[in-house]
């Protein structure tokens, strides 16, 4: 086919996706979203409280700087 035939193609809107589909799809990313956030908040919890074992935190000294 050339390019004469494609010039004149008329655009066709696409099939409406059903309510339950967006409901569906919108839960599964909010899952993902949960357990990312549940897997960070537990990585922050325990690099500060120096129980990490996957992570080595430098800890600096205490003295304050003149």
């Amino acid at each position: 086919m050339n390019n004469f035939f494609f010039k004149f193609l008329m655009a066709v809107p696409k099939k409406s996706t059903s309510i339950s589909k967006k409901h569906i799809r919108k839960n599964i990313w909010k899952k993902k979203v949960y357990w990312a956030a549940l897997k960070a908040f537990s990585l922050a919890k325990s690099l500060s409280t120096g129980n990490s074992k996957s992570f080595f935190v430098r800890k600096l000294n205490s003295q304050t700087l003149d």
